[in-house]
């Protein structure tokens, strides 16, 4: 049997190889996303995300039961439960856990954040556009991941972890501008509902209850008090991931007994079950149901929407090096952190290129920042696919010409 420290050795690698397989599905998915909404047969696209899953009678429970909602409110759930696990996890004994060694990751994605949101909202000066400004400051790890993989062995591990601790801070920022910047006003009846749920968590973990099922009943009241609480109910995935032990022993008797040694916390054990779910069958149903851009009603010719695109794009390929870069340059000049071993400055222009791999997230966010405008919203998913691409590109260009380099050279950048 596998002792712990084997499954921690190996696990990174695991993680590693589903999000890079799982990019590949995801390209899969968009592109026939995009191909369908452009097809003959474009109605059937729009009719299947429109398609109702619950009868009218649940119309005073839920704002809408689509399919659509479906996926974007309920199995996107599951998706940031995984982003809560991983969280919690890297706060526990992970690359968060200690503050010198996460403070350049931390770091350079502030820098990720602010440069495109910047560059986004000196782009769109009206105020019909403004809220947009959260699009361009999201990565896809599935994507960027995947894309660092096809560079091959010739990229540093330490490069590797970078990028999933930037990703993870990432998607922790993205969290806080979803509660913050798009969420509708706050019901207290909702926020009841939702402790209600939380006590329940709590009350199932103090009786060291293991099985994840019986978490289901308690995770759905939770969703629920977030929806009705006017906040996005795919938050409760976070929450519930973060309220999850990452120890083996937990509950009342938790130090009386001995704990087998071999044995996984609940965050590892519910990790591990639902990541290939959620990266082989989540993402790209999301990116399925959102990345169908119809470019027959795209129209670029408008201020507003040719600024979001122009905002997006510019943001994501060039706001996400830029601030990630200069803010790591700034934080090692100030001998606040240093590079890893094995670490260049092109690696770091590297991860900056990958960073701009928005994708779902930016997609994600884009749904909610311009629910109400149809045109921008197009503007804004269309712009992240083609910065998305130049992003990958550009990021696969340099890796490729820097491992090609001789090996005096590349010592010497």
């Amino acid at each position: 049997m596998s002792s712990p420290a084997t499954h921690e050795r190996f696990w990174p690698l695991t993680f590693i190889s589903v999000e890079a397989a799982s990019g590949v599905v995801l390209l899969i998915a968009a592109a026939t996303a995009l191909a369908w909404a452009n097809s003959p047969w474009a109605a059937s696209y729009e009719a299947l995300w429109h398609l109702d899953l619950l009868p009218p009678a649940f119309d005073a429970l839920l704002p809408a039961h689509d399919l659509h909602f479906g996926v974007n409110d309920g199995l996107m759930t599951v998706f940031f439960l995984v982003v809560g696990l991983e969280i919690r996890r890297e706060l526990h004994d992970g690359a968060l856990s200690d503050y010198r060694v996460a403070t350049l990751p931390v770091i350079a994605a502030a820098g990720g954040v602010a440069a495109p949101a910047l560059i986004y909202v000196l782009i769109n000066t009206e105020a019909l556009t403004h809220r947009g400004w959260a699009i361009p400051t999201a990565t896809d790890i599935a994507f960027a991941v995947g894309i660092l993989s096809l560079l091959g062995r010739g990229v540093p591990p330490a490069l590797r972890m970078l990028l999933l601790t930037l990703a993870i801070i990432d998607d922790i920022v993205a969290i806080l501008v979803i509660a913050f910047f798009y969420s509708s006003g706050l019901n207290p009846l909702g926020f009841a509902v939702l402790g209600a749920g939380v006590a329940l968590v709590f009350a199932l973990q103090w009786l060291e209850v293991r099985r994840p099922l019986a978490y289901v009943l308690p995770g759905a009241i939770v969703w629920y008090g977030m929806l009705r609480a006017g906040m996005h109910p795919t938050l409760a995935g976070v929450l519930l991931g973060l309220l999850t032990p990452a120890t083996a022993a937990f509950g009342r008797r938790r130090h009386a007994e001995p704990i087998d040694p071999a044995a996984l916390s609940p965050v590892q054990e519910v990790e591990r079950a639902l990541h290939p779910w959620v990266a082989f069958g989540i993402m790209p149903l999301f990116a399925l149901a959102n990345a169908g851009v119809s470019l027959a009603g795209l129209d670029l010719s408008v201020g507003p929407t040719l600024g979001v695109a122009a905002g997006v794009v510019a943001g994501l390929v060039l706001g996400k090096p830029l601030g990630i870069v200069l803010a790591a340059a700034l934080a090692v000049m100030l001998g606040i952190c240093a590079l890893p071993a094995g670490i260049r400055w092109h690696h770091m222009l590297l991860l900056g290129l990958l960073g701009g791999i928005g994708f779902t997230m930016s997609i994600f966010i884009a749904s909610l920042a311009f629910a109400t405008a149809p045109a921008l919203l197009a503007a804004a998913k269309f712009a992240v696919l083609v910065a998305s691409v130049l992003a990958a590109v550009l990021g696969l260009l340099l890796g490729r010409l820097r491992t090609a380099d001789p090996p005096s050279s590349a010592a010497a950048a």
